[in-house]
């Protein structure tokens, strides 16, 4: 079995950016929180968790190949789930051509991009997190200057996918990152 020590050093021989590193652990948070929040076991937890953590694992080696490296090679040469693969697989259905249909997909799909923006939002407050409000994360999306390599669109996507009005979705992984420190 597959626990998230195995995970973790999987991540850090793939990655070694430590911005990378810490988008992925953003997600893998936010994954296990929706899992939490859904009822899930702890077995399906750690899955969720899982997908958020490794769901860029090629990205920074393999840029062109993303997530297909990932996919095809690495995640199932080293036994991981088959609803791991697939999730990280529907993260970037623009590469793949595999939208994001089950409930772990759709969540990750969710997670991502929001994750990245609202970090990015962090880092021009005084106090990144922790004071952090839906509103102050909005405005900055109003603002196609900022971060503007995070896609408006898939941030509304991934909301409707999982059934979020956006700042709904935004309250609650302000709450998750709080935790994070």
């Amino acid at each position: 079995m597959i626990d998230r020590n195995d995970s973790e050093a999987l991540l850090e021989e793939y990655i070694s950016n430590d911005n990378l590193q810490h988008h992925c652990r953003m997600v893998a948070e936010a994954m296990e929180a929706y899992a939490r929040e859904l009822g899930k076991d702890e077995g399906e937890v750690d899955r969720w968790w899982t997908a958020g953590l490794l769901h860029d694992l090629d990205w920074e080696q393999y840029p062109e190949e993303h997530p297909a490296k990932a996919v095809d090679e690495i995640l199932p040469e080293q036994g991981y789930d088959e609803s791991i693969v697939e999730a990280v697989k529907a993260h970037a259905p623009e590469r793949t051509g595999k939208e994001p249909e089950e409930e772990i997909e759709r969540y990750l799909y969710a997670c991502d991009e929001i994750s990245g923006f609202m970090y990015a939002v962090s880092l021009v407050r005084p106090n990144g997190f922790q004071d952090m409000k839906v509103s102050s994360v909005r405005k900055k999306l109003k603002d196609s200057s900022f971060a503007s390599n995070v896609p408006r669109e898939a941030i509304d996507k991934g909301a409707e996918l999982i059934g979020k009005e956006r700042s709904e979705h935004i309250r609650f992984l302000i709450d998750v990152f709080k935790k994070m420190g």
